[in-house]
């Protein structure tokens, strides 16, 4: 209404005041794009030509419109993508609610072949998202494009239908009579919206979900994007269960995947650094506290490059699990300490200090422990999402001496815009 009265002034007033010129009219700003979801590419699986894969993602913030990114990186082959659609899903199940299927398409095609190596993200495709809402992005792939780059540990069930030609488009799931727990191809859904932009969880399997409930959305980002939701920012899980800090493991190492997984998604704010565990206890170990120093600055580095601020949240207790040894220990204890008080992040996010058991400091807290001394149940997942809650909204006259400025402010503010991803034909 107000710049329809604007536009109509701007008619009227030269000709009813001769020599006036009409004020110029500022169209409105086209709104952003942020990263609503994300998965982290951990490895391949294999390709099923011929089938349809449901995907079942869990939006953080909602919008009028979606992006998809689709990923071959970790494919040694051509990927042929021949169909890729998003809709709401119903309820439960493979089902999609009513009137919402949309086909995405790349440059106005509704088939791509991707590149080993590369990513591909569709076009924007106009569906409106509300927060919080389960999105089915269903892939079809006619032929054997080799290794599929996948997620393995998604805590969530998605479907598979074994005779996919035709049925990406279908809005019953009949059709997708097999179950898996892995996303396979979908890495990230961008959403077009009145947003502040996102955060990104960076990190191993205490990120990734382990030790949470599958299926209902109790990984510590879930819990920090319930959160922030009042805000409007987006979370972003790049977990992976059994990534490295320092070298590759299951996955790129850290330092490897950080462009891809963290820095080139859209409209990031914040980077949330959990890693270091699996160096500690992994084979071969790695025991020089330095090293970690020097890679956790080397992340914040390339992340202030961007406009990004980091968090780094303190490495978690787990004497119990069958790889914890004392030697270990003082490791862990180290890296904490430069965490803490190196000066290496712009804030931290105590985790250690929240989840461990004050009778025994090296010990989850059993409360916060799922069983296998390592991981934390729902209750510690939620425990960790609200530590990194208070630094992340923190006001600035109220951070504790020392410590830099918040993250994020009180309130939403213009996004910072992200790098766009390397793909294909983009």
């Amino acid at each position: 209404m107000g710049n329809k009265v604007v536009r109509v002034l701007g008619v009227l007033l030269p000709a009813l005041v001769p020599g006036l010129t009409a004020p110029a009219v500022a169209e409105p700003a086209p709104l952003p794009w942020a990263g609503s979801w994300e998965t982290a590419p951990s490895g391949t699986a294999a390709a099923l030509p011929g089938a349809a894969v449901r995907n079942v993602v869990h939006l953080s913030v909602g919008g009028v419109a979606v992006r998809v990114r689709l990923s071959n990186r970790l494919g040694t082959r051509p990927l042929h993508l021949g169909a890729v659609t998003v809709a709401l899903r119903r309820a439960d199940g493979p089902d999609a609610a009513a009137g919402t299927l949309r086909t995405a398409t790349f440059h106005g095609a509704r088939e791509v072949t991707v590149p080993p190596g590369a990513d591909t993200v569709t076009d924007p495709v106009p569906l409106p998202v509300p927060a919080a809402a389960d999105l089915l992005v269903t892939v079809y792939t006619p032929d054997d494009s080799g290794p599929a780059t996948h997620h393995r540990t998604a805590l969530q069930t998605s479907y598979v239908a074994p005779a996919g030609a035709g049925r990406a488009a279908d809005e019953d799931g009949a059709a997708y009579t097999a179950a898996m727990s892995r996303w396979y191809y979908v890495t990230g859904v961008d959403v077009r919206g009145i947003t502040a932009g996102s955060v990104v969880a960076f990190g191993d399997s205490l990120t990734d979900g382990n030790g949470s409930t599958p299926d209902t959305n109790r990984r510590w980002p879930d819990r920090l994007a319930e959160r922030l939701r009042g805000l409007r920012l987006g979370v972003l899980n790049a977990g992976i269960s059994g990534n490295r800090l320092l070298r590759d493991g299951t996955g790129p190492s850290a330092l490897a995947r950080l462009d891809a997984d963290a820095l080139d998604r859209a409209g990031v704010r914040a980077l949330v650094v959990l890693e270091g565990i699996n160096d500690i206890k992994g084979s071969p170990e790695a025991s020089d506290a330095a090293a970690y120093a020097d890679a956790y600055r080397t992340l914040v580095a390339r992340a202030h490059a961007r406009g990004i601020r980091v968090i780094g949240v303190t490495l978690t207790p787990y004497r119990g699990y069958s790889a914890w040894t004392a030697a270990r220990e003082t490791v862990r204890q180290r890296v904490n300490s430069l965490i803490r008080t190196g000066k290496i992040f712009d804030a931290v996010a105590d985790a250690d200090a929240v989840v461990r058991d004050p009778a025994d400091p090296v010990r989850i807290l059993p409360a916060y422990d799922p069983g296998d001394h390592l991981h934390f149940n729902d209750a510690g997942m939620a425990a960790v999402a609200d530590t990194v809650h208070r630094v992340l909204v923190r006001p600035a006259g109220a951070r504790p001496p020392g410590r830099p400025r918040p993250t994020v402010p009180d309130g939403p503010t213009a996004p910072h815009p992200a790098a766009p991803p390397r793909s294909a034909g983009r």
